[in-house]
């Protein structure tokens, strides 16, 4: 995630802060001086930087902090907050109008920031709300952009209105709130044109659209990895046309974050969602206080959560579950593991979002390896697969070739998963009430895949 550097660096400052038992205010601002430095690294805009620390140091060395039990807890605690309000105290949603009116809502942003996906993303997220979007391709100068729109809305589901490169795109907007209004959709949202870099054409083609029609919502989509020229696109485009929120996109991505931490504070404009990947799928409502708590280390237990309940099927987890119980699991169940993994946005991501993990920054951990693990049950037979006993040394020998790997890799895998049914059976006799240890689990089963 764009923030696991400066997670990481924040973290070894607290560290040292939790390893003192009291407090001096030099301790508070040596490590307060740290804090900035891994801020500024992360390409934070300096002055909100140097508020933010500003802000810590006079809550930091009052009296209730120092002479607290733990003014190291306390510190940290004093950090998370102001990283909340940094990024917005509150959850912004897209407003919309009862569903009886029609919403319009007009997307904009330079060229490959991701506009276009984002605006099917968008479409989608509302969809499942219970609205009725009609995607407006206002893009007149890009035909792959409007094929792209069409693309993703078909996937989506969601229509896409198109008069192609010949009108206008104020009349193309106005054409397409017609058509919603005669086909019973209640948000209309606008693609509009982007440009490589903010200039006059398109910054007087998105006034001409705000100047004849109600925009309801203007959403900027900003591409994270540009860093602090994020935050100044941002600037500019509220200076000229007001917008009322911004779409991060790319945050998965190899990038420092600090655009996430300055675009409140310098625009004033709330950050809505971000863009979490490339599927259509991968776009996260934006929540200050857990995206506070993913960059201080603690964790993002609620959207881990949500991500659970929207992507793994409930009554195959029950199956899965009772499977777990009886140790009578097989690897194809290790495969329908995997997949709900990759569902969740892969081994890094669940992790990233557990309390304490503490990942390091350049730790490389990708869906890939579980592609050896994969290529080796798929060179299993069906009978083999449902069930292992059947493997012999002559069978591993011909799935190790299958596979393409070494027939010890081959050897490894079906060890971890006998561990692993072994584990599952003394624990299931733990939780069945007929030990003392009755509840020493918390009284679910581990959902992680056999050996991992």
């Amino acid at each position: 995630m764009a923030f696991d550097s400066l997670s990481e660096k924040l973290q070894n400052v607290f560290k040292n802060l939790r390893s003192k038992g009291r407090l001096t205010e030099e301790d508070v601002k040596a490590a307060l001086k740290e804090v900035k430095m891994a801020l500024l690294e992360a390409d934070v805009n300096f002055k909100v930087v140097k508020n933010f620390v500003k802000t810590v140091q006079e809550r930091a060395v009052g009296q209730d902090v120092m002479n607290s039990l733990t003014p190291g807890q306390m510190v940290i605690k004093l950090v998370n907050e102001e990283l909340v309000n940094l990024m917005g105290s509150e959850t912004t949603e897209i407003a919309l109008k009862p569903s009886n009116e029609i919403t319009v809502i007009m997307m904009c942003g330079l060229q490959g920031a991701g506009k276009t996906t984002t605006t099917a993303k968008i479409a989608g997220k509302l969809k499942q709300k219970g609205r009725r979007p009609l995607l407006a391709a206002c893009d007149i100068y890009r035909p792959a952009a409007i094929e792209q729109l069409k693309v993703n809305g078909e996937k989506q589901g969601v229509e896409v209105f198109s008069m192609g490169t010949s009108h206008k795109p104020v009349d193309i907007a106005k054409a397409a709130i017609e058509h919603a209004a005669a086909h019973n959709e209640n948000v209309v949202i606008l693609d509009t044109a982007g440009r490589l870099h903010v200039d006059e054409d398109m910054m007087g083609e998105l006034q001409e659209i705000k100047e004849n029609i109600d925009i309801d919502q203007t959403i900027l989509v900003v591409d994270s990895m540009t860093g602090q020229d994020a935050v100044n696109v941002a600037k500019t485009f509220h200076e000229k046309i007001e917008i009322d929120g911004v779409i991060l996109t790319k945050l998965d991505g190899d990038t420092r974050g600090g655009a996430a931490l300055s675009i409140r504070a310098v625009t004033g404009c709330p950050i809505l969602y971000v863009g979490m990947g490339e599927k259509l799928s991968d776009l996260e409502q934006f929540y200050p206080d857990r995206m506070a708590s993913r960059i201080l280390g603690m964790g993002d237990v609620l959207t881990l959560i949500e991500k659970a309940e929207a992507e793994i099927d409930q009554d195959k987890a029950r199956e899965m579950e009772k499977k777990f119980r009886k140790a009578e699991f097989d690897f194809n169940d290790f495969l329908e593991q995997i997949g709900q993994m990759k569902k969740m946005g892969g081994i890094k991501s669940i992790l990233g979002m557990m309390p304490g993990m503490g990942l390091p920054a350049d730790l490389d951990i990708d869906d890939d390896v579980f592609k050896g693990t994969e290529a080796i049950i798929y060179s299993m037979t069906p009978e083999e697969r449902g069930n292992p006993a059947l493997i012999n040394p002559s069978r591993k020998k011909r799935i190790a070739k299958g596979a393409g790997v070494d027939i010890a890799e081959v050897n490894k895998l079906i060890k971890q998963f006998e561990q692993s049914r072994k584990m599952m059976k003394q624990m299931s006799g733990m939780m069945s009430g007929k030990g003392k240890k009755k509840g020493r689990f918390g009284g679910g089963m581990p959902k992680l895949p056999f050996g991992f």
